[in-house]
């Protein structure tokens, strides 16, 4: 009878169980893409792999100011919304003149009127700038700005191929800026 007993009690805890729906979050707001070098890369099926990999969340414009108003002058920014950008290097890259091992990193930036700084840190799997040490950046490099005509709607990520290795160029608003990358 004790073994009958249990037996209806654990048929019936897993019935409760397989009965419950998982819920799943809501579509993001800025959802995450990702970027690589070459453009697609990934993709090419004649086995070809990328050099770079960037993974963003793409914040939208809505109408706002956004960069001295909502991403505010001199302070730090993680490029992006919710958790830090990620860059991987899938070899050596020189940034600035640094050499940069191969490896995963994360992607800040200090946004200027007139000139960005971006940065290169250890640090990863971070939710905004909030823990954002700068004793784990890797090379911080300036960039000029250049504005743009027309308003880009969501922030924006690509690269162009230059001689020595790619520009990584980043849009939102009526700002851009390019980061030269060396691929070694």
């Amino acid at each position: 009878m004790k073994r009958l007993s249990l037996f209806a009690i654990l048929a019936i805890f897993a019935l409760a169980v397989y009965g419950q729906e998982p819920k799943f979050a809501p579509v993001d707001a800025s959802p995450a893409d990702i970027v690589y070098y070459p453009l697609n890369a990934a993709k090419v099926k004649d086995g070809s792999t990328p050099l770079i990999k960037l993974i963003y969340s793409r914040p939208s414009k809505k109408g706002r100011e956004i960069f001295g108003v909502l991403e505010q002058f001199d302070k730090v920014w993680r490029v992006g919304a919710n958790e830090c950008t990620e860059i991987r290097f899938y070899t050596r890259a020189s940034i600035g003149g640094k050499y940069i091992k191969a490896g995963t990193y994360s992607l800040f930036a200090i946004p200027a009127r007139d000139k960005w700084t971006l940065i290169i840190n250890r640090q990863t799997d971070r939710w905004g700038a909030f823990s954002y040490n700068q004793d784990q950046d890797v090379v911080r490099v300036e960039v000029p700005v250049k504005t743009l005509d027309k308003p880009v709607e969501v922030l924006s990520v690509t690269f162009t191929a230059q001689p020595q290795g790619a520009n990584m160029v980043l849009a939102w608003d009526r700002t851009q800026v390019e980061l030269p990358i060396a691929i070694k």
